[in-house]
């Protein structure tokens, strides 16, 4: 049950993106009705829980949410530019190479020999899996020498890492307990999806549609919370990154995005050393 748990997270995180292409609407109102879903879900949380919210706590969570938005904003700008299947496993690579990095230089987290080999094997392949995923077909290639999509792309989504980066750092190093960032998080996220947004018209009908994707965003946030006592932060760090093959499988089969075989084969691999490197990070930490 506890393990069931700790795969939540993964699962809602994993399906957002799928939803937000489903429901339309372009990453502006995509990202407007993700931050309001998940201030909806906050604010029903806040009723049962009842958390202590000092000051402090309230300007770090709304610091988080900020950059939360600015990571999801730019995340689903490359998705518009270069797909889900290939947005996903870059971004997850870029996030997971970014917040170990921080972790190592700030929190010295890898401490003993073994830790050093277990991260530095689980960045490399990282490397390696984002390369994979990245693939280009003939018809791709030829494309991007025309219109520049996949480097627009990757530049976006190094902003957006940023974003995310800051988003799970602001609040681990200030100390400030999850369930009690929860609400300033979401108002934080709705302030920076406004301010990111209102200058393309994002208030219309797809908005309200992708209220949907933030309720489940949400979701997946408690979940995580929940299961971090009960099975361990880097049990349910890594368990969390297996998302990544519900959305880059899912732009696949559901939302059709046309790969070669070879593509597939790359993707299949490039996911699989993600996940494992996901899990040695975790370790890593132990």
């Amino acid at each position: 049950m506890d393990i069931f748990l700790a795969v939540l997270p993964a699962v809602f995180w994993g399906s957002i993106v799928l939803f937000n292409v489903k429901l339309g609407g372009g990453p502006y109102s995509q990202t407007l009705g993700t931050t309001l879903g998940a201030l909806i879900f906050s604010i029903g949380v806040f009723i049962f829980t009842q958390p202590s919210i000092t000051p402090f706590v309230f300007i770090i969570g709304v610091v988080s949410g900020l950059f939360w938005a600015l990571g999801q904003a730019n995340q689903l700008k490359s998705i518009d530019l270069i797909g889900v299947s290939k947005t996903m496993p870059i971004s997850t690579g870029l996030q997971l190479v970014s917040t170990t990095l921080f972790g190592v230089i700030v929190f010295k987290e890898w401490s003993t020999t073994t830790s050093i080999i277990l991260g530095v094997l689980a960045i490399i392949f990282i490397i390696i899996g984002i390369i994979l995923t990245s693939l280009q077909s003939k018809e791709e290639q030829a494309a991007e020498e025309t219109k520049g999509n996949f480097k627009k792309g990757i530049v976006i989504l190094l902003i957006s890492t940023f974003g995310y980066l800051v988003y799970v750092v602001v609040i681990r190093l200030f100390n400030v307990d999850g369930w009690t960032a929860l609400l300033p998080q979401a108002i934080g996220m709705v302030i920076g999806g406004i301010l990111l947004t209102f200058k393309h018209k994002p208030f219309n009908k797809y908005a309200i549609r992708n209220i949907i994707p933030g309720l489940i965003w949400a979701a997946g946030n408690m979940f995580l919370f929940i299961s971090q006592p009960r099975v361990g932060v880097a049990t349910s760090f890594s368990l969390s990154q297996m998302g990544i093959v519900i959305s880059t499988l899912g732009g696949i089969i559901i939302l059709g995005e046309r790969k070669t075989k070879r593509q597939l084969i790359g993707i299949v691999i490039g996911i699989i050393l993600i996940i494992i490197a996901g899990v040695m990070l975790g370790l890593a930490k132990v």
